[in-house]
C-alpha cells in the first residue's frame, strides 16, 4: 500500500513574503507531544461542555451521567482505531487519507471535504460566539470589528509557523485545563460540605426529583444524542501527528492520556452540577457552571466563565483554522483540490490553504449575522450529524487497512506502534453502537433533520467527486498516448 504522504504538487508561482520563490509543499516537524496532548484536550473541551452540559442534565436528568459514559466509550474506541492508524500512517490528511486506502478515492474526497466544510462553518459560529460576549462588556465596539481583530490574529498565528501555533493552542488549552480542574476541586469540597458555610450535599439531588433517571432510558437515549458530539474535536490530534518531530510515538502518548483525562473533565463536572443542584433547577440550562459556582459564593463566577468561554471559542477558532488548511493541503496533494492549496511559506505552512480557509471562515461569519435563521440554519443543521461520518468511515477503513497494516510491519521486521484493542470484535461492536446512534436520531425530530441534512451534504459532495472523475477520465481518454520507449 502506497504511504499516506500525497506526492509533491509541481505547482509554482508567486507567493506573499516568507514563501519560498520554489514553491516549498512539504510540511513542517515543530509539534511536540505536550502540543499534541493539550490540543486535543483544548479541541474537546469547548463551549459544548461550559453551557451545552446544561441542556443534556435537563433532557435526561442525572442520568446523563450514563449518557456521558456511552459516549465517552463511544469517542474512546474510535480514537483508538485513529490512533492506530495515524501512528503507522502519520498523515496531514488523516481519517481521509485512511477512507481513500480503505475504500478508494471517493470516499478520501468525501470525507475530507465534508470535514472541511463542517469547521468552516463551525468558525463562523466561533467567531460570531466570542463577538457577542466581546461587545457585551465594550458596548461601543461593533460586533464585526471584534471579528476582524479574530479573524486576523489567528490568521497571522497560523502563518507564524507550526511551532508557534502549537505553543498558543498549548496555553490556550492549558487555561481551559486549569479553570476545569479548579471547578473540580471547589465542586469536590463543595459536595462534602468543606467551604466555608456549606454543609454536605449528599445524594438528595442525585436521587431526589424524580429519581436518578426521572425520563427513564428514554430521557439517557435523548441525552446522548445531546451531549455525544460534544467531544468532537480531539481527532485534530492525528490531523496534526503529521507535524510532529516523532509522529509513530506522539500521537500514541497524546491519545492516550487525552482519553481518560476528557472523561474525568466531562464526567466529573456534570456530577458535581447534578449533586449540587436539583436536576431541573433553571440555572443549569443557563449556565451550569455559573450556577455551581455561586452555590460555593464565589464572586464575579458569571463574568470569570464568561471569559473562559471566549477562551475557549478562540482555542477552538485557532485549532479549526489549521485543521481545515491541512486537510485542504492534503487534498490537493492527492488531486482533490485546486494545487494552489499545497503552497508552502519558508515556515513550511499551507499558507493559501489557510487563506482560503480563513477566508471562508468570514464569509460564514456574514451568514452568521445576515441570515441567522434561515440559510445559516439550513448549513449549521447539515453539520450537525457530520462528526457521525467521521465515527463511521474512521471504524470501517480501520477494519479494512489493519490487515495490512500489520503484514506491512512484519515485512519490516517490527509490529504496529498502537493496536486498536479486540480487534476486529470492539470495531465492530464500535460500528453496531454507531449504527444505533442513527436509530436513535432518526427517531428524534430535531436531530432526524440533522441526520438527513448532513446526508443531503454528502450526496452532494459525492456527486461533485462523481463529476471531478469524469471530467479526470475525459481528460485522460484526449491525452496523446505517451510513444514508446
Amino acid at each position: 500500500m502506497p504511504r499516506a504522504t500525497p506526492a509533491p504538487s509541481t505547482a509554482a508561482s508567486a507567493a506573499p513574503a516568507g514563501a519560498d520563490p520554489a514553491a516549498r509543499d512539504h510540511l513542517g516537524h515543530g509539534l511536540r507531544t505536550r502540543h499534541l496532548t493539550m490540543m486535543g484536550l483544548g479541541s474537546a473541551i469547548g463551549a459544548g461542555l461550559f453551557l451545552g452540559s446544561g441542556v443534556g442534565i435537563a433532557t435526561a436528568g442525572p442520568a446523563v451521567l450514563v449518557s456521558y459514559a456511552i459516549a465517552g466509550v463511544l469517542v474512546v474506541l474510535v480514537m483508538r482505531m485513529l490512533a492506530e492508524m495515524a501512528s503507522a500512517l502519520p498523515a496531514s490528511g488523516s481519517f481521509s487519507v485512511y477512507a481513500e486506502h480503505a475504500l478508494g478515492r471517493w470516499a478520501g474526497f468525501t470525507l475530507g471535504w465534508v470535514y472541511w466544510f463542517t469547521l468552516i462553518m463551525v468558525l463562523g459560529a466561533e467567531v460570531t460566539g466570542v463577538s457577542r460576549i466581546v461587545t457585551g462588556w465594550l458596548p461601543g465596539v461593533p460586533q464585526w470589528a471584534v471579528a476582524l481583530v479574530v479573524v486576523a490574529v489567528f490568521a497571522a498565528a497560523n502563518l507564524a509557523g507550526v511551532r508557534k501555533f502549537g505553543e498558543l493552542e498549548f496555553w490556550f488549552a492549558l487555561i481551559k485545563v486549569v479553570a476545569i480542574v479548579v471547578f473540580l476541586v471547589l465542586g469536590v469540597l463543595l459536595v462534602l460540605g468543606l467551604l466555608p458555610g456549606t454543609d454536605p450535599v449528599g445524594t438528595t439531588n442525585l436521587l431526589g426529583h424524580g429519581g436518578f433517571a426521572p425520563a427513564g432510558v428514554g430521557g439517557v437515549a435523548a441525552g446522548l444524542l445531546v451531549v455525544v458530539f460534544a467531544f468532537g474535536g480531539i481527532e485534530i490530534v492525528t490531523i496534526a501527528a503529521a507535524e510532529a518531530r516523532d509522529p509513530q510515538r506522539a500521537v500514541g502518548r497524546a491519545t492516550r492520556t487525552i482519553l481518560w483525562r476528557i472523561l474525568l473533565f466531562y464526567v466529573g463536572s456534570v456530577a458535581i452540577m447534578v449533586l449540587v443542584l436539583p436536576w431541573d433547577a433553571p440555572v443549569l440550562q443557563e449556565g451550569p457552571f455559573v450556577a455551581v459556582l455561586d452555590v460555593a459564593g464565589l464572586p464575579g463566577a458569571a463574568r470569570l466563565m464568561e471569559a473562559v468561554v471566549v477562551v475557549a471559542l478562540l482555542s477552538a477558532f485557532n485549532a479549526n483554522v489549521y485543521a481545515t488548511s491541512r486537510m485542504a493541503y492534503s487534498l490537493a496533494g492527492r488531486g482533490d483540490g485546486p494545487a494552489v492549496l499545497r503552497r508552502v511559506s519558508r515556515r513550511d505552512v499551507p499558507w493559501v490553504a489557510v487563506l482560503v480557509s480563513v477566508a471562508f471562515g468570514v464569509v460564514a461569519v456574514g451568514l452568521n449575522w445576515a441570515l441567522p435563521d434561515t440559510l445559516l440554519g439550513i448549513l449549521l443543521n447539515a453539520v450537525g450529524a457530520a462528526l457521525l461520518v467521521v465515527w463511521v468511515l474512521v471504524a470501517v477503513a480501520q477494519l479494512r487497512l489493519r490487515p495490512r497494516l500489520e503484514a506491512e510491519a512484519r515485512a519490516r521486521g517490527g509490529r504496529l506502534p498502537l493496536r486498536m484493542w479486540g480487534y476486529p470484535w470492539l470495531t465492530w461492536a464500535t460500528l453496531a453502537a454507531l449504527a444505533g446512534l442513527v436509530v436513535l436520531m432518526l427517531a428524534d425530530g430535531s436531530a432526524r433533520g440533522q441526520l438527513l441534512s448532513t446526508a443531503g451534504l454528502v450526496a452532494v459532495v459525492v456527486g461533485i467527486y462523481g463529476v471531478t472523475a469524469l471530467v479526470r477520465r475525459r481528460r485522460a481518454a484526449r491525452a496523446p498516448a505517451a510513444p514508446a520507449a
